[in-house]
């Protein structure tokens, strides 16, 4: 309903206040020019990208300052890509096995088992495929190397994903249902914004694992093929390679620079906005911040511009490819025992091609190998299975209190947020030469103390889906645990630890992953001519690597796959199991 003015001079008012409303204002002119500067940045940096192949040799990497800002648009440019990329695998991958049963079985060991495999066991068989794929063009290597930080991003988002899926509470389930909500509805109406708060802050995982994996990712050497892009990877490698100190420092400012700008430029603002995604029944008395948000909320050209934008999405999330959902009906015994039937087949077939994938693997190692590389890998799994559990035990005693302390705090969270991305994304490779030259000081044993270079890729999933969860706990039962007194140690056991269980689980799952990728990086520390090596599959798989040897990097990845898989089996994924049943917000 819409109420007129009955003098002109109210009309006018009214009129003046419209266009007020509409028209341009300063905070247009600053949300334009951010605009502006990122699409210049982004043209700029897709012309790099296709260069011929030519320049990779004729101007090769350098530790010229000047070169510096370059790199790092090149090395942003990456990580979205990959992390555009992991989103769309994250909403398809994720939802088909939460939705369904029979893909579930499928996708979720297969995840399992492609966390394990590390950034390195990509590359080994893909860079020459990307190669040939665009020959002559430097896009062919740039696809490599975006793939190869998609393998360091995807499995933590679609794990959150999957999981929030999964524990959405019943009864909000139930009211979508019964106002006749088709399943597209429902995903985008409820089951999307319910999971947006722990997927935003495992994107920023995301974005800093790619980071960790930064050195590999773009200073590829498979064998006889090497490849250097541009980046700031690359830098770092060549800058370790001359142990230069100096471009070395230069290049983690130019980091720190970059995950402050996106930070501010994007995921705080993401933050802000899905803070009304939480779910509780009262108001939250601390809300953040971020002033690019504001920025966009008070700016009228740009609202007005956007206006078309928002009523096709808004129309698009309102679709109906389905019927409502109707109230489920009791199963027939004949529709039970077809649905058993089906399951059996599908279970069969599964077991069939997973066999048959293990044979084939066993093969091809038998033909070149011998028992005695499969008791390397063995062992030397074995001995890295023993750091990542010891890292996990350690990385949860202390990121735990720590996280859950920042996640209640939202104005704690938007300062600690850019620092905790900065210290995620921190290159094992830049702490090589004060280990290694620690350990050749002291004459320590490198088995043992490169063992900590692995917990920089196993405490930060933690400690982002702890933050994840607590930030997203109900205000509501965080005033009912005040009303009530609860303190102490009955506070951590009855309120706080089962409301970010189901995000735990799955931070202590990724990290699993995590930790053994990282193993590939912390398990071979080298400064200059000086090299060091730990004892266990990291090693053995990045010795294989540097030599091209096939064979020996399908026996580690066959022997690190099947160690990861049968850990989560037998510890996460009971508690996965748990999570879902009894620590749901219901």
């Amino acid at each position: 309903m819409i109420f007129q003015p009955h003098n002109s001079s109210s009309r006018s008012d009214a009129a003046a206040l419209a266009r007020r409303r509409i028209a341009p204002n300063v905070y247009d002119l600053v949300a334009f020019a951010i605009l502006a500067a990122l699409i210049v940045l982004l043209a700029r940096g897709a012309a790099d990208m296709r260069a011929p192949s030519e320049l990779l040799s004729t101007s090769p990497v350098t530790l010229d300052i000047a070169n510096l800002p370059e790199y790092a648009l090149r090395t942003t440019l990456r990580m979205f890509a990959a992390i555009i990329v992991s989103l769309l695998f994250t909403f398809t991958v994720a939802t088909l096995a939460a939705k369904s049963r029979r893909a579930e079985m499928v996708i979720i060991p297969a995840l399992d088992i492609l966390q394990s495999v590390p950034v390195l066991g990509f590359l080994t068989f893909t860079v020459t495929f990307f190669l040939g794929l665009f020959p002559g063009s430097q896009l062919g290597a740039e696809c490599a190397s975006i793939f190869a930080i998609f393998t360091a991003q995807a499995w933590n988002m679609a794990f959150s994903f999957y999981q929030s899926l999964r524990t959405v509470p019943h009864d909000l389930d139930e009211v979508s249902r019964g106002f006749g909500l088709s399943a597209w509805q429902r995903f985008w109406r409820l089951e999307a914004p319910f999971a947006a708060p722990g997927l935003i802050w495992n994107t920023m995982m995301s974005m800093s694992g790619g980071w960790f994996f930064v050195v590999a990712s773009e200073a590829i050497t498979v064998g006889n093929t090497t490849v250097q892009l541009p980046g700031i990877g690359s830098w770092l490698a060549l800058a370790i390679d001359k142990q230069d100190f100096k471009a070395v420092a230069w290049a983690v400012l130019a980091m720190g620079i970059l995950i402050l700008l996106y930070d501010q430029l994007l995921f705080r603002p993401v933050v802000a906005w899905a803070d009304k995604f939480r779910f509780e029944q009262t108001a939250s008395q601390e809300k953040p911040r971020s002033w690019v948000y504001d920025i966009l909320r008070r700016a009228h050209l740009v609202r007005t511009v956007t206006l078309p934008f928002s009523w096709v999405w808004r129309r698009t999330m309102m679709l109906r490819f389905s019927r409502g959902a109707r109230t489920a009906s009791e199963p027939t015994p004949a529709n039970q025992r077809i649905s058993r039937i089906i399951d059996y087949v599908w279970l069969a077939l599964v077991i069939v091609v997973a066999i048959w994938g293990a044979m084939e693997v066993v093969f091809y190692i038998s033909e070149t190998l011998g028992w005695s590389d499969v008791v390397e890998a063995t062992s030397g799994g074995l001995v890295t299975l023993l750091r990542v559990i010891i890292l996990i035990a350690i990385a949860s005693l202390i990121w735990v209190p720590i996280g859950v302390w920042i996640g209640l705090r939202p104005a704690v969270a938007e300062r600690v947020q850019p620092l905790a991305q900065f210290l995620a994304a921190f290159p094992a490779n830049v702490l090589f030469p004060f280990a290694v030259v620690a350990i050749v000081a002291t004459g320590a044993n490198p088995t043992i103390w490169l063992s900590p270079l692995m917990v920089l890729g196993t405490q930060w999933y933690i400690l982002f889906n702890v933050i994840a969860g607590a930030s997203a706990f109900p205000s509501d039962l965080k005033e009912a645990a005040g009303v009530f007194k609860i303190r102490s140690w009955s506070w951590w056991k009855n309120v706080m630890l089962p409301g970010i269980f189901p995000y735990y689980i799955t931070g202590a799952l990724t990290a699993s992953g995590g930790s053994w990728n990282a193993s590939i990086v912390a398990e071979v520390a080298s400064w200059g001519h000086t090299k060091l090596e730990a004892f266990g599959l990291g090693s053995y798989i990045a010795k294989a690597t540097d030599a091209g040897d096939f064979p020996r990097v399908v026996l580690g990845i066959a022997v690190m796959s099947l160690m990861v898989t049968l850990f989560n089996r037998v510890l996460w994924r009971p508690l996965y199991v748990f999570a879902e049943r009894r620590m749901r917000l219901d």
